[in-house]
């Protein structure tokens, strides 16, 4: 049965392409590409016949039935601009499309500008958390930074050059002047790697230029402990079972640790 191959492209170096992958797309009866003016070039500088045709975030519903009526006649290739397909880029939904009438999908993985930006960073890569683009409205951009404001786990974004600044005023103002990575053009001729605080950044990228990954540290102060509903709940039960204030001050100051001041005087409101 014929499959469906998504196709890792390099980021920017021609060179960071694998054996496989270009084996792939000389094999395949058809490339299916987000740009194929660019994903030409590509196949020009290997020498890769291959026919190719469009699927970008604008046609990719409509070109659904025509790619998966190709799929029956022979293996497929999924490419997008860079790195690998339907990851911040078009392909999710002919992903879906291919799995659910039992096509094969064949992954073959390669550059990704997530993990290389977060290599050269200098940030904890033990976890982290991809958000993608930020939205283009600084209320929802703010909204969704403010989502993650109390995460620990490094946070990756992408964003474009003509909305970097207005980015990160937004992750100063929310997440506030935090350590920061901002790689620019990762793998090409002008590569940059800034590390910093947000405001540093702020100050250094004045006009901005090329394609941005921004890695930011995660939250370095526990959340502070909140005197909630629950904990009421459970002062107001030991009240009930007649134990003395100080000692049931003391078991919820041990178990939510919240400060023995602050739940003395909820015990009196308890009154």
């Amino acid at each position: 049965m014929p499959a469906l191959y998504i196709v890792a492209t390099p980021i920017g170096n021609l060179e960071d392409i694998s054996l496989r992958a270009l084996r792939t797309l000389r094999e395949v009866k058809l490339i299916a590409a987000e740009d194929t003016r660019r994903t030409r070039q590509l196949l020009a500088a290997y020498d890769i016949k291959t026919p190719t045709t469009s699927y970008h975030e604008r046609n990719k519903l409509a070109k659904l039935d025509y790619i998966l009526s190709r799929l029956e006649d022979g293996d497929v290739a999924l490419v997008s601009d860079a790195g690998m397909p339907g990851i911040s880029d078009p392909g999710h939904e002919l992903i879906v499309a291919a799995s659910q009438k039992g096509i094969d999908i064949i992954p073959i993985p390669g550059a990704s500008v997530v993990v290389t930006a977060l290599a050269v960073s200098g940030l904890d890569t033990g976890q982290f958390i991809y958000l993608g683009f930020l939205p283009h409205k600084a209320g929802a951009r703010r909204r969704l930074l403010q989502s993650v404001a109390e995460v620990t786990a490094t946070i990756v974004i992408l964003e474009s050059p003509h909305r970097l600044k207005a980015a990160l005023k937004d992750i100063l103002a929310v997440l506030g002047d935090r350590e920061i990575a901002v790689c620019r053009e990762l793998t090409k001729l002008y590569e940059e790697v800034f590390r910093g605080r947000v405001n540093q950044a702020i100050a250094h990228f004045t006009e901005p230029r090329g394609e941005f990954t921004l890695v930011i540290e995660g939250n370095r102060e526990p959340a502070k402990p909140q005197l909630t509903e629950a904990v009421e709940k459970r002062l107001r039960a030991l009240r009930r079972s007649g134990i003395a204030a100080k000692q049931a001050v003391a078991e919820v100051a041990a178990e939510t640790g919240l400060s023995k001041r602050e739940l003395y005087r909820a015990w009196l409101k308890l009154a």
